[in-house]
């Protein structure tokens, strides 16, 4: 690769990191955390019998719900927290080649310590 074409692809890793979201609200984005490719037994799973995981990552979290008297509640989920969330949850985006949940944190239905 030239010294051009290296700066050029740089420079669009560098946008990427830069690029960000900021749900509004009490909405959050979540990336979706890979599932096992085996089973217990030792078998593959193929990708078209795989589901999708209901295990995820926050990537970014709003400032909370508003509430009738204008004040704001504060969300109980963080940035960095795994969440287990319901199946149909949140809208699908993709950002950057990746791809995103955004949803309400009704939608998260636990939060996983370790």
């Amino acid at each position: 690769m030239c010294a051009c074409h290296h700066t050029k692809y740089l420079s669009r890793r560098e946008d990427m990191k830069k690029a960000k979201i900021r749900p509004l609200h009490d909405r959050i984005v979540v990336e979706r955390l890979d599932s096992e490719e085996k089973t217990p037994g030792g078998l593959y799973i193929p990708d078209t019998a795989k589901e999708k995981p209901q295990l995820g990552k926050v990537i970014a979290v709003g400032k909370g719900r508003v509430k009738e008297d204008g004040s704001i509640s504060p969300l109980e989920v963080k940035e960095g927290d795994k969440v287990l969330f319901s199946k149909y949850a949140g809208t699908e985006i993709k950002l950057d080649g990746n791809e995103y949940l955004i949803m309400r944190e009704d939608d998260v239905l636990g939060i996983v310590e370790n």
